[in-house]
């Protein structure tokens, strides 16, 4: 069993959903990052369940404790532990389904490859063991706003309701004012209606959620087995219930011609308004090329410094004026916004009455799933989905050199 993902940066996750607790050791944090219980607390409360008539009705605080890597207020360079200790388990709900695996959950392939397996609330294979990649994803975003990069995320679709673009600036502050994580106010009460459509019908409801990064420097990425784009794939494809991942333009670009989706480069202090209009409008639907600006007024702009002073490349602003390369080229960031976005399936556990077999009996049966159960999984991933991408990013910036392996105190020069 994998449990550890990343090179340098590393999130190692433990515990289950109806276990003692649930937790990440994060190995390869720099020393002096401001950083505390606090920050991470305020991540977990974004995934943590019961907080809505669209979440499960579970109820657990979540509340972090971190019990090593920090010293006075500041990561010391040593592995972070932080632990949420369960306590609303039910697990009586699971004991009939011992012998019966659900359909669309991992119960039948987790015991058919381990034979030992805790079937309590999906045991390992359970959405909660999420939490290690909030954790692991809170430090991630910490480190990765040292260096002005943000990450925010957001529901576009529940079902077959498509929220309306909204404008970058607002993403973050839209999405947080609904239940539903969606920036589109009129879309986002849609989808609400919809999945408690489908909880009174004892069903539930996929979506679609975009994550977008802000202000990463061109230069993240190894090719060929090391690509940006495919690192970020393999970390989204790993969290429960996603079932397809697409970047930039992702499977449009099937649709479309290369006149159409290049993006084309142009130098930013040279005028070049009238030409980026025109390649804008004829593809407005993936424009993610504007700079950022945050509710503050603080422009998170293109980045693509790079440490090497020589290079006749630093002499120059350079965009694209299109994005449909969702910020990578060659597996490589090129210094726009990358987007992702992820297919997440329909919460598999619902209470209508489903076939399966009983695999101590060996004969066909019936299954009626009880519990507490998301009828929409979409706006609690939202915040699963920005750590997965935080902990690739965070990485990727240490492996690139962005980042001092040991003390970021000792990036100054580098910002200069």
């Amino acid at each position: 069993m994998t449990n550890t993902t990343g090179k340098i940066f590393s999130i190692t996750s433990f515990g289950s959903s109806h276990g003692k607790a649930i937790g990440a050791v994060i190995d390869g944090c720099p020393a002096n990052l401001e950083i505390s219980e606090k920050d991470i607390q305020k991540e977990l409360n974004r995934r943590k369940p019961g907080t809505s008539e669209i979440t499960t009705s579970r109820k657990e605080s979540d509340e972090i404790e971190i019990i090593s890597g920090i010293f006075n207020g500041k990561t010391d360079g040593t592995p972070i532990t932080g632990i949420v200790f369960n306590k609303d388990q039910k697990s009586k709900d699971y004991e009939s389904l011992k012998n019966t695996p659900r359909p669309g959950h991992g119960d039948y392939t987790w015991k058919k490859k381990y034979g030992n397996y805790d079937y309590h609330g999906g045991g390992r294979g359970s959405g909660r063991v999420t939490i290690a990649h909030v954790i692991g994803g809170a430090i991630a975003k910490k480190l990765l706003n040292s260096y002005n990069i943000k990450i925010v995320s957001h529901v576009t679709q529940i079902g077959k309701i498509k929220a309306n673009t909204v404008n970058m600036n607002f993403i973050e502050e839209f999405a947080s004012k609904n239940p539903v994580r969606c920036a589109d106010p009129t879309a986002a009460k849609a989808m609400e209606e919809l999945i408690l459509e489908y909880k009174e019908k004892g069903d539930s409801i996929g979506g679609i959620v975009e994550t977008i990064a802000l202000n990463v420097p061109a230069g993240l990425g190894d090719p060929v087995f090391g690509k940006l784009d495919g690192d970020l794939a393999k970390a989204l494809m790993e969290i429960g219930s996603v079932k397809g991942v697409e970047i930039g333009f992702g499977f449009e670009v099937a649709n479309s011609t290369a006149s159409q989706i290049n993006d084309e480069f142009y130098i930013k202090n040279i005028d070049t308004k009238n030409n980026i209009d025109n390649k804008n409008n004829s593809n407005s639907n993936n424009n993610y090329n504007i700079d950022y600006e945050d509710k503050n007024n603080k422009n998170y702009k293109n980045n693509n410094k790079q440490y090497d002073k020589n290079n006749d490349l630093n002499k120059y602003d350079i965009g694209t004026a299109t994005n449909t390369s969702g910020g990578i080229l060659g597996g490589i960031s090129n210094g726009m916004p990358i987007v992702t976005r992820i297919a997440v399936k329909p919460t598999p556990s619902i209470s209508t009455i489903q076939n399966t077999v009983d695999l101590e009996k060996g004969e066909e049966t019936k299954i009626e799933i009880k519990g507490r159960h998301d009828p929409c999984i979409c706006p609690r991933i939202t915040a699963v989905s920005e750590s997965s991408v935080a902990i690739v990013l965070a990485d990727h910036m240490l492996r690139s050199g962005f980042i001092h392996p040991s003390n970021i105190a000792k990036n100054n020069h580098l910002r200069d």
